[in-house]
């Protein structure tokens, strides 16, 4: 029963492997193909490109994590070789979750219709607003290397002086379980920035929503369809970032550091954010989308001849 459960987490892994860096790196190809062409990008274009590289070094690493653990259980690296492995996952998930946040921000700036001064002054500066956040959210991220670190010295001191097999399993389990409550801790703030933009753009809807039903006009407007389109995209990434939170409280149970399948379902479970939030931004974007269509027909094509 194990190895088929196994071999089935071993395909979805795979598959999401495979998917999450298609779906990240069109978008990658796609944008330094507008950058060279044009010469500049959009805000938006910035933000894309930087969130899909972040998440494929993110899927990349969660990938070789599970190859370290399964080939050593983490119980002979070094100092250097896990900082690198930690450092690399807390910068990359860092960078995967913010600039996400900050995408939720560039919508409600763009779609959102309110009233109120301090709103419509952030709207008009919204370069600089975007700027300002992403420069503030390296301090956030400078703390949480340094919390990590403190762990891993602690770590290391515990490691050199344990020599059985077992008490380095187990202080390994503990120094993870500190590290993965400091990435729920980091993680909270930027959330529920993104889930105070998605509320917000909801109650801009029902506004809207109102004034047109006043006015005695259809509901699928252009301001509409921004709405509905940016709320799909804020709300899939919302859902499916829990899922990803779900994947740290999984690790975080015993059970999953005793059996290399507790542990493996649960970075199962964190690929899937990665993966699959890339592919409904393409479907959420029109130059995206349009450029995926013409490699489908370009295949089809190619298919026939």
């Amino acid at each position: 029963m194990g190895s088929n459960v196994y071999g089935i987490l071993t395909m979805v892994m795979i598959a999401e492997f495979v998917f999450g860096n298609m779906s990240n790196g069109f978008i990658v190809l796609i944008n330094c193909i507008d950058w060279v062409r044009k010469g500049t990008l959009s805000s938006i274009g910035w933000i894309l490109l930087f969130l899909a590289i972040s998440r494929m070094v993110l899927i990349w690493e969660m990938l070789i994590t599970w190859i370290k653990y399964m080939k050593y259980s983490f119980s002979f690296v070094t100092g250097t070789e896990l900082r690198g492995i930690m450092f690399t996952w807390v910068i990359s998930n860092h960078f995967s979750l913010w600039l996400a946040t900050i995408l939720s921000i560039f919508y409600l700036l763009k779609i959102a219709s309110f009233s109120k001064p301090v709103f419509l002054y952030l709207k008009w500066r919204e370069k600089k607003v975007l700027l300002t956040v992403l420069l503030g959210n390296l301090i956030f991220l400078m703390l949480n290397i340094l919390e990590i670190n403190k762990h891993i010295e602690h770590w290391m001191y515990q490691y050199e002086r344990n020599i059985t097999w077992s008490s380095r399993v187990s202080d390994f389990a503990g120094f993870s379980n500190l590290v993965l409550l400091e990435m729920i801790v980091f993680s909270v703030t930027p959330f529920t920035v993104a889930l105070v933009s998605f509320i917000l753009l909801i109650f801009s809807l029902w506004k809207h929503l109102q004034k047109m039903h006043l006015n005695s006009r259809g509901e699928r407007d252009p301001s509409t369809k921004a709405h509905v389109n940016a709320l799909r995209i804020m709300v899939s990434f919302l859902l499916l970032y829990a899922t990803y939170f779900i994947s740290f409280f999984l690790s975080l149970i015993p059970m999953a550091h005793k059996t290399g399948l507790g542990l493996m379902f649960s970075i199962t479970v964190g690929l899937f954010y990665p993966s699959s939030h890339s592919f409904i931004l393409i479907l959420g974007h029109s130059n995206l989308r349009q450029a995926s269509l013409w490699v489908m027909t370009y295949l089809k094509c190619g298919q026939k001849h």
